[in-house]
């Protein structure tokens, strides 16, 4: 492909870059919808994520309702997250859910000897979660305790939060001040119940979820949409025993777990803010993956729910670096780049493009954990360049999927390429067409022509979120380094879409 040096202004610099040309067909004619389900959250007991996150002192100079921190629930409606898992995880599989409710002060001590060994005081628990979801304005996904817990327990649990009957839990319930059931529908039976959630076959577990399913109950207004933990990673066999041993009308969704390693090694996965290219090229790689998985896991579904009425529920995502310098490493507190925003854009894409299995999904997490949305330091608070990829891409919840047909330039290091861009497209309820790009490369920039059958348009705006350096991060200091900008790269061609994406960036584009 022929290549020029052309000179780009943006950010107030200007920049020169490679430019390399690639092509998209988006048709109109897909049955499909982009489930909202597919940008849910992730808030576990773990490091600063609840505690120091969510919930805080009571002294803390911010505004708050009880001890939830009121400026992280008004930036999380902003981008109208649908869901939000809790409590784990990994801690899902030791929490007992009566020692998080009743006065505070009474509440039992234990040790979280998942994350960290520190003491969990459990004064936040179900109703505190419940009350934060209401606040957020969001659907609460809680993980039920298979691991370490019994039917009866779980059992319970979903009576207390969803039962309007005369029972003792339910007037428990009234007592510590909820009159009314809670309706919660998403609930998961356990937890990567093959390592940290009882290091258990996908035979013993299929068993065990039929049996943990047969006696979590719906009551009226809440009927349960099931959700059996599902497999890490490429463990096919996994899937396939459940899907071969669960009935399709006991369980709503099976999840998967993926997480985005930039070196490959669990022992040393790499710096989330010092890489080279080779590394960072690693690390796309390995997000990329995803859509490998994604498709083969729904190919062994599709063999024994043809209909596809099970849901794949990627409900743990994300890029896992080692922890920043000098924090709890079992607080998994690291920071967040450009990179990140490129994982988020990219894999973001990859659901959309499965919207007929992938039904739901939770970014790995919400605050101050892993691949982050937002950090927090005493009263300050920014938002990471993964924050304004989910913003940016809100357009699409619950829009109607818009097949795509894309040739893309390739991006090579080494001598190993990938290709430089993805894509996923929607039209929402006003009929308006929405194009998400990722541009993987750091060094050129791509032109897309872009043909649009049977689809009527003639006005194009568009955001973008880009940066002088992949490793550039917000911080406490310079919290709007990366924010999203306008972008003025599209243009209509005749009745083709022209856009020329910047290196190293993520645009969405409005047609209508």
């Amino acid at each position: 492909m022929k290549k020029y040096l052309f000179l780009l202004l943006m950010a107030g610099q200007s920049v020169a870059f490679a430019q390399s040309n690639g092509s998209i067909t988006i048709t109109n004619d897909s049955k499909e919808t982009i489930s909202r389900h597919i940008y849910g959250q992730f808030a576990e007991h773990l490091g600063r994520g609840i505690y120091d996150g969510f919930w805080v002192d009571k002294n803390l100079p911010v505004k708050k309702q009880d001890r939830i921190r009121l400026d992280l629930v008004e930036a999380l409606k902003k981008i109208k997250i649908p869901n939000l898992r809790w409590p784990g995880g990994c801690f899902a599989d030791e929490y007992h859910w009566r020692d998080g409710i009743g006065p505070t002060a009474k509440r039992p001590r234990m040790v979280n000897t998942n994350w960290g060994g520190v003491t969990e005081d459990n004064s936040f628990g179900t109703h505190e979660f419940l009350e934060l979801a209401k606040l957020l304005g969001t659907e609460p996904y809680i993980a039920g305790n298979l691991g370490s817990g019994t039917v009866d327990e779980m059992s319970k649990w979903i009576e207390y939060l969803n039962s309007n009957s005369t029972s003792t839990v339910v007037s428990q319930r009234k007592a510590n001040g909820h009159a009314d059931p809670y309706k919660v529908s998403f609930w998961g039976v356990g937890n990567e119940n093959w390592g940290c959630g009882g290091n258990m076959t996908a035979e013993y577990y299929a068993n065990e979820f039929r049996r943990y399913a047969a006696f979590a109950k719906d009551y009226p207004g809440a009927k349960l949409k099931k959700i059996a933990s599902g497999a890490n990673s490429d463990d096919y066999h996994w899937t396939e025993t459940l899907m071969k041993n669960i009935p399709n009308w006991m369980m709503w969704g099976v999840s998967m777990h993926y997480y985005t390693i930039p070196t490959g090694q669990w022992g040393k996965k790499g710096s989330a803010t010092s890489f080279s290219e080779a590394e960072y090229f690693n690390t796309m790689v390995n997000c990329i993956r995803m859509d490998d998985l994604v498709s083969k896991h729904a190919a062994i579904m599709d063999k024994y729910d043809p209909d596809k009425k099970v849901a794949l529920v990627v409900d743990e995502w994300g890029i896992w670096t080692d922890p920043e310098p000098g924090t709890n490493p079992g607080f998994l507190y690291q920071q967040n780049s450009l990179r990140d925003a490129l994982i988020a854009g990219t894999t973001l894409n990859i659901f959309n493009n499965h919207c007929d299995r992938v039904k739901m999904a939770e970014l790995a997490q919400t605050i101050n954990v892993l691949q982050a949305l937002i950090l927090t330091k005493k009263e300050k608070m920014i938002l990471t360049p993964t924050y304004h990829i989910f913003d940016m891409y809100q357009v699409h919840q619950d829009a109607k999927y818009l097949n795509i047909k894309l040739n893309s330039p390739d991006y090579e290091v080494d001598g190993k390429k990938i290709a430089a861009v993805n894509v996923s497209a929607s039209q929402d309820a006003n009929g308006k067409i929405h194009i998400s790009l990722v541009n993987l490369d750091l060094h050129n920039s791509v032109t897309i022509s872009t043909a649009l059958k049977d689809i009527v348009w003639s006005k194009v705006k568009g955001t973008i979120l880009t940066s002088a350096n992949i490793t550039d991060v917000n911080t406490f200091e310079q919290p709007n380094k990366l924010t999203l900008k306008d972008f003025t790269g599209a243009k209509k061609d005749g009745d083709k879409l022209t856009v020329t994406l910047p290196s190293k960036s993520i645009v969405t584009l409005e047609l209508n």
